[in-house]
């Protein structure tokens, strides 16, 4: 069996040049809009609205738990409704939309198998996407999303006027939600986690510190491609409670020092490197510039502070960060930026931007020093 050490290190191997992956993307993106010209106008827009259908659809797969039961292997429609607990009838239709978008697969034989799209519905795959499909087709982001034009009207998050409460005290009265949110940005970090690191050098940092590093696969990561660094994972008591289970598996405890806190309160000092990955985009800029003074104040003069974000960048192709910036919007009110605008940022909390580095992810690191 391969170690958690080892499996970092080679996801890492494999991730392609980050100029490669957008050359890719350039490639896709014109290929999309030759797609659209070839379609009438009105059938291409019918195909926009309704693809929230196709993301329904594979959060009704995840829910049932298809891809879990057809895990040992091809299963005729019958036998994989008994597993599930579902009509066979209604469960072949199912199959028989997700695979025209290509998810599952329908044998010659009349069984029905997983291939690599629906493989990733498996909550014990790799990289598992079960959790952020149960999680963004819940009933809770649906309907925060059909309120969008609300925010776009006051500028405002919705949860306050929908719940009553801030999204992430919400979390706190509905632990299930909460976990299927914890679960989701788990799969997230495993999913950029390699394209973040090996698109940086982090191994010239002696001690990096991870603020608000949750359970620390981001930090377990850069550790075993940086032998010779030790870190600081620093989050709320309960966050950081967590984490020795992962580190170990990692190979990097021995190398990890816990710290309990708040980052609007307060950063551990010492560090060469702070990281804050998707962190700042979670707050509007008064309380985002409050954590990065606190960056700053626990900083020394020769620190460099690392933002791991989706950079929006100035062209007009698609870009992830330009939906998740709309999702931040809706539930906290909060936003991605530009390059400019954490420049802005950085620099009203004493930095300034040195670089920022593209990786083969949609994220990029945003490298800043004391100003």
């Amino acid at each position: 069996m391969t170690s958690s050490t080892n499996t970092a290190a080679d996801r890492t191997t494999r991730v392609p040049p980050a100029t490669l992956a957008r050359a890719v993307e350039w490639i896709r993106h014109h290929l999309y809009r030759l797609h659209q010209r070839l379609t009438p106008a009105p059938a291409a827009m019918m195909e926009l609205i309704i693809a929230n259908w196709t993301s329904q659809a594979i959060t009704a797969a995840a829910q049932l738990g298809v891809a879990d039961a057809l895990a040992d292997g091809p299963l005729p429609i019958e036998q994989l409704a008994a597993r599930v607990g579902a009509d066979a009838d209604a469960l072949g239709r199912l199959l028989r939309a997700l695979i025209g978008k290509g998810i599952f697969r329908h044998r010659r034989d009349g069984r029905y198998e997983l291939n690599s799209l629906a493989a990733t519905l498996r909550s014990d795959a790799p990289i598992s996407m079960t959790w952020a499909a149960q999680f963004y087709g819940s009933a809770e982001q649906r309907e925060r999303w059909t309120l969008l034009v609300d925010s776009i009207r006051t500028g405002r998050t919705v949860v306050p006027a929908l719940r009553g409460e801030a999204s992430f005290d919400y979390f706190d009265r509905y632990p299930e939600l909460a976990n299927l949110f914890n679960r989701t940005m788990t799969s997230v970090s495993a999913l950029t986690d390699g394209p973040v690191v090996a698109g940086y050098d982090f191994g010239a940092y002696p001690t990096i510190v991870d603020v608000g590093g949750g359970h620390g696969p981001l930090l377990a990561a850069i550790l075993a491609g940086a032998p010779a660094s030790r870190g600081v994972l620093y989050d709320l008591p309960h966050v950081i409670a967590e984490a020795p289970k992962l580190l170990r598996e990692s190979n990097v405890a021995d190398r990890v020092r816990l710290a309990a806190g708040s980052f609007f309160d307060s950063v551990p000092c010492g560090g060469d490197a702070y990281i804050l990955k998707n962190i700042v985009h979670d707050w509007p800029d008064d309380k985002a510039v409050q954590i990065l003074r606190n960056v700053r104040a626990a900083a020394g003069p020769h620190a460099t502070v690392l933002l791991v974000e989706l950079v929006i960048p100035g062209h007009d192709r698609d870009f992830p960060g330009k939906w998740v910036d709309l999702e931040m919007l809706l539930n906290l009110g909060a936003r991605e930026r530009t390059a400019s605008e954490y420049r802005d940022l950085l620099g009203q909390a004493g930095f300034r931007v040195t670089r920022v580095v593209h990786t083969a992810a949609p994220l990029s690191v945003v490298e800043a020093r004391a100003a």
